[in-house]
């Protein structure tokens, strides 16, 4: 438990509904790219397999494990603290990493969430990674509904001006970043540790290299009071590196 101080904000969501990949909603077939999405600088990482979208000074990094597929990353993306950590990192005062899975391929059967990372691996060359990730989130298929094809993927970057062309299109088709694919998908899984080997769930946050706990995990879905927490660990990074979680 945190133990009271600047971080009673975490108590605040232990209260909140706890969420995990399972439930979902209608997608928003007209939520817009958010605005500024193109200034944001963003690139592969030395590992290989993280995704940097922001500046990389920012006092507060955020690292997110997502699947394309999740409903429950899809809420926390469009009506949870994913915009007010959008405002963080156009601000500069947050940088935003995500490792992006595809295990409920294997769970629901299909191919969607491995065509959908391969298709945002290729829009990241492109320099169109932001853009594109927002998209898919706002018009993500049913869950069961083994939505993101070669068609439908294309189409989509059909919005992000620039991003359709023939390396892009040929990218999506041919499956051309497998390998990432694989490789992100094995880097989420190790991040689960021991205590799970396969992997944290989605969405998962670490902030400043520090997992939020599974039942302080509803406040990523509460945006005011995610909000809060960035706030102030950008006010106070070294009193959340010491804060009993």
């Amino acid at each position: 438990m945190v133990r009271g101080g600047r971080w009673a904000v975490l108590g605040v969501a232990a209260v909140l509904a706890l969420a995990g990949c399972g439930h979902g909603h209608p997608p928003a077939e007209t939520r817009p790219v958010f605005e500024g999405a193109e200034k944001l600088p963003e690139k592969l990482g030395k590992d290989g397999t993280t995704i940097r979208v922001g500046d990389p000074d920012a006092k507060v990094t955020v690292h997110l494990y997502e699947d394309p597929r999740c409903p429950v990353c899809e809420e926390f993306e469009t009506t949870g603290g994913s915009p007010q950590l959008r405002e963080a990192t156009l601000a500069r005062r947050a940088v935003t990493e995500y490792t992006l899975a595809s295990f409920l391929d294997d769970r629901l059967g299909g191919s969607g969430s491995k065509k959908a990372v391969n298709a945002l691996r290729a829009a990241l060359a492109q320099g169109k990674f932001v853009e594109y990730h927002e998209v898919l989130y706002a018009n993500q298929p049913e869950e069961i509904v083994d939505g993101f094809t070669d068609a439908r993927l294309l189409a989509l970057a059909g919005q992000v001006e620039g991003l359709r062309g023939p390396e892009f299109d040929a990218a999506v088709k041919n499956m051309k970043y497998r390998s990432f694919v694989t490789a992100s998908e094995a880097a989420y899984e190790r991040a689960g540790g021991a205590k799970d080997p396969k992997g944290p769930g989605t969405p998962t946050a670490v902030i400043n290299d520090r997992r939020i706990p599974a039942e302080y995990n509803g406040l990523l879905f509460d945006g005011d009071t995610f909000a809060e927490l960035l706030r102030e660990i950008h006010a106070r990074p070294w009193e959340w590196e010491q804060t009993p979680l």
